[in-house]
């Protein structure tokens, strides 16, 4: 026996017969020379073989012709043969001595064989389970290519390979020499900068794409041992990406309208193994699109919901990484709405409980801790806040999604997680757009999510415009701006929870300190201010005029007489309260524009008169 160390295999001497093959599909003769005593069925092909080659080296055979009532067997047939007629005509050679190699592609096939045919020492020496064990110990499992190799191999030969021991053999040692290879590696790339004294290591694992050959079952047991054997957590997050790309890249997305059985149960195992393995095996380093996919790919082949809750669990962890795009899962029933909105409202629930751990540490009576809305929790939630915001709009169009679902994801977020609440009022507008059935309960109901509190001047202008908002919610609009001019005029800027500036405060009920932020006074926040007093007068000046309008039309529908006159009053009451707003208007000039008055106080009184006298003239002459 010799080995070949460059092309890893193991050749047998040969006799000086040499074999002869005939209709490889029927019959196959192995020799010509000797007529041949027995025929040996295996998987319906047939070998014409010699009896005593065969009982000389495999304890099966000979039991079989030994137990054998007939004296003159001349045919035997094995079933269940692992590796079927391509390993069992490798073992018939052996038993000939003829001539062939054992190497990677059909160590696992002859090791499996041999064992069926109990091809032991008892029989002869150096027989073929001795032979490969030896090609296995000193080639193999040295090797971790060679082992990676013998491992897809072992496909189909169970149960055989696994009463060995093989595949248990091959993936022990695949986890420790990938072990050896990444600390020897580590250590040949180690850098160290002499000015900084820092270290950086550069290592890439090359047998991570090669991992995704592997069955699934298999694969789960190498993980296991690698993570046994200490290998980098880094590289076996890689690895399972790896994987999941390769195996699952044939699975396409089922639309809505699509029903019935979509994918086999191979991929269901798939995807239930590797989310298994990222808890079970404690794997954080793997992409958050990552697991926005293993998610996707957990609805589309009906993932049991244990796995579906593992991945929702670990994307709340970092929810405020995510993006719009990645909430936007479609859903797979067909009776729901296009989007699956209870996944997101799961996952937002696994975000808020994050934020609550954090925070039960060390907080004030408020509800947060010194830092205030510095903490790092708090910008999260402010970010998934935001994006909440963007995800409603996405799918307020949806004319199939119900409004106890739409209401539930806006009443999940805490108060302090919208600084404003625009974001929130163009969704609820899309909304009621999209949905023109709402009934006006429905309607108040789903406003009075919106706090009028928190809407910019933009938002607060389209408001009171706003036919689709119930009239008590343009009421409340015009009410708190109202009530914040008065505020920002008399100088209370510095806010608490009143009716301080917008961007000065939160709501107190939320836990957030009321000022946040203070604006610097300046010449552009003055004329900001002016600028949206005058459009809210003008707002609140169409709304009364749209009412007057309303008024007179009923009454000419009625027939009423004095309405002329009813019409004049309401027509010199809406002058007057016009007149009144374009007075507070006029007060806009500020500080400035009250001492100019001030000092043209006194030269108008001396004037009076003569202005009495220059007004009569110009009456007269209008009226002429």
């Amino acid at each position: 026996m010799g080995m070949g160390s460059d092309s890893a295999a193991i050749p047998f001497s040969t006799t000086t017969t040499s074999p002869r093959f005939c209709n490889p599909i029927s019959h196959t003769r192995i020799f010509s020379d000797v007529a041949e005593d027995v025929t040996v069925s295996v998987d319906g092909q047939s070998f014409l073989l010699h009896k005593f080659p065969l009982v000389s080296r495999c304890g099966r055979v000979r039991k079989m012709v030994v137990d054998s009532k007939d004296t003159d067997l001349l045919k035997l047939e094995l079933v269940n043969v692992p590796g079927g007629a391509f390993a069992f005509e490798l073992a018939a050679k052996f038993c000939y001595g003829s001539n062939f190699e054992i190497t990677t592609a059909n160590v696992a096939h002859l090791r499996c064989v041999a064992e069926y045919l109990e091809m032991t020492e008892d029989y002869q020496e150096e027989n073929l389970i001795f032979r490969t064990e030896i090609y296995l110990n000193e080639i193999v499992l040295k090797n971790l290519d060679k082992s990676l190799e013998v491992l897809c191999k072992c496909d189909g030969l169970d149960p055989t390979v696994e009463e060995v021991g093989l595949v248990d053999r091959c993936v022990d040692a695949i986890a420790m020499n990938a072990s050896k290879e990444q600390l020897v590696s580590g250590l040949a790339h180690l850098e160290c900068h002499v000015g900084s004294g820092k270290l950086h290591t550069h290592s890439q694992d090359w047998w991570v794409e090669d991992l995704s050959a592997l069955r699934i079952d298999h694969y789960r047991h190498v993980i296991t041992a690698m993570r046994r054997n200490g290998v980098r957590p880094e590289s076996i997050g890689t690895s399972i990406m790896h994987y999941a790309q390769t195996s699952l890249k044939g699975v396409e997305r089922r639309h809505v309208w699509d029903s019935g059985p979509f994918v086999g149960d191979d991929q269901r195992m798939i995807v239930e193994t590797l989310i298994d393995l990222l808890a079970t095996e404690n794997i954080t380093t793997v992409t958050l699109s990552f697991l926005f996919g293993m998610l996707r790919m957990a609805i589309e082949v009906d993932a049991s919901l244990d796995c579906r809750i593992e991945v929702e669990k670990r994307i709340g962890l970092q929810l405020e990484m995510a993006s719009l795009d990645d909430l936007l899962i479609p859903s797979t029933q067909t009776s729901d709405s296009m989007f699956d909105v209870d996944t997101v409202h799961r996952i937002l629930v696994n975000f808020l409980q994050r934020i609550d751990e954090d925070d039960s540490g060390e907080l004030s009576p408020c509800g947060y801790d010194s830092e205030g809305l510095k903490s790092p929790s708090h910008s999260s939630v402010l970010k998934v806040g935001r994006l909440m915001d963007g995800y409603l709009a996405e799918i307020a169009p949806d004319p199939y999604l119900k409004l106890q679902k739409f209401m539930a994801l806006i009443e999940l977020l805490p108060d302090y997680a919208r600084i404003v609440d625009d974001g929130l009022y163009r969704a609820i507008d899309i909304y009621l757009k999209a949905h023109p059935s709402l009934t006006e309960s429905e309607c108040k109901k789903l406003c009075k999510l919106i706090d009028c509190q928190k809407l910019s001047q933009d938002a607060s202008s389209h408001a009171a415009q706003n036919d689709r908002l119930p009239i008590q919610m343009v009421v409340r609009v015009l009410y708190f701006e109202q009530l914040r001019l008065k505020s920002s005029f008399s100088g209370g800027g510095s806010g608490g929870c009143g009716d301080g500036g917008l961007s000065q405060r939160f709501i107190c009920s939320s836990g957030v300190p009321s000022s946040c932020v203070s604006p610097q006074r300046d010449n552009y926040a003055s004329l900001r201010r002016e600028n949206r007093e005058l459009k809210l007068e003008i707002s609140r000046m169409r709304v009364r005029l749209t009412e007057l309008e309303r008024e007179q039309g009923l009454m000419k529908q009625q027939g009423m007489r004095g309405g002329d006159g009813r019409a004049g009053e309401h027509g010199r009451a809406f002058l007057a309260s016009l007149s009144r707003g374009f007075g507070r208007i006029s007060m806009f000039g500020g500080p400035a524009a009250a001492e100019k008055r001030r000092r043209k106080k006194s030269s108008r009184s001396s004037q009076g008169s003569e202005g009495k006298n220059r007004r009569r003239q110009k009456a007269s002459f209008a009226y002429d």
